[in-house]
């Protein structure tokens, strides 16, 4: 179950809660988050049109997103509303809720294979990554492309770093970005053609690991190059030097260049 650090939630705060019990007046529902933690949902915030029956609108066990309306913290008691929460707000928390899921059972898998207790999970991983990216699954999904850097940096003890970046690309590929190019080379050589073939073969020599370059012909005297990777700057970085080398190649070849982006639709 996922846990907040704080016991109470703060005024105006989004909640994910199951509702528990139904009245005439009101509901009782269950904040997710703090662990299900009793609010008081009034029957005057379920809905901002008239409605004849409560449960037209809610039913107990439904998943819903509430808003906090008020907070007492010596008596521990919270009401919050349904009608306040826009859809746009719905959707997002929504979305927000199954990242933090996904993030969540990645860290139970770690904590079990670890011999740890969920509590020992969340102080030593999740709160140092929840105040370090605000997202959890936001440092795990940088912690794939970038490394064990992203964990360590937040302070997160070596044993479980080592788990987690066992764990996490079993769960989490990589997302790849794209960026193209196109160059215009043109030559009034009689093995102009030729010419053309070698810059474009030694170009099409250069590796980087995890970037895949492609250069092919759009028809002549244009040819698209087209680098595939997980890490924007490196793709600019990789294609700054392809460029760099192809401006350098054709002065030699006496090849008339030139280069420009490619906007990706």
């Amino acid at each position: 179950m996922v846990k907040r650090k704080e016991a109470l939630p703060s005024i105006n705060e989004l909640c994910v809660a199951t509702v528990d019990k139904v009245f005439d007046l009101g509901a009782y529902v269950k904040l997710d988050e703090y662990g299900n933690l009793e609010a008081y949902l009034p029957w005057n915030e379920v809905s901002s049109k008239w409605v004849k029956n409560i449960r037209e609108v809610i039913r107990e066990g439904q998943k819903v997103v509430v808003k906090v309306i008020r907070v007492d913290r010596k008596k521990n008691q919270v009401d919050v509303s349904l009608k306040r929460v826009a859809e746009v707000e719905r959707r997002r928390k929504l979305r927000e809720w199954k990242r933090v899921n996904r993030a969540e059972k990645i860290l139970e898998i770690v904590a079990k294979k670890l011999g740890k207790s969920i509590e020992e999970a969340y102080s030593s991983v999740w709160w140092k990554l929840e105040e370090s990216y605000g997202d959890v699954l936001a440092a795990f999904e940088d912690a794939s492309v970038m490394g064990d850097s992203i964990l360590r940096s937040a302070g997160v003890p070596d044993e479980w770093v080592s788990g987690l970046m066992e764990e996490i690309p079993k769960h989490i590929k990589p997302k790849h970005v794209r960026i193209d190019g196109r160059l215009t080379l043109t030559t009034y050589e009689p093995d102009g053609i030729y010419r053309i073939k070698e810059l474009l073969k030694l170009l099409d020599e250069e590796v980087v690991d995890d970037v895949r370059v492609r250069i092919y012909s759009e028809g002549a005297p244009r040819y698209r190059i087209e680098l595939v990777g997980t890490d924007y700057k490196v793709l600019e970085s990789k294609l700054a030097e392809l460029v760099k080398k192809a401006e350098n190649l054709s002065k030699k070849l006496n090849i008339v260049f030139s280069f420009e982006r490619v906007k990706l639709s």
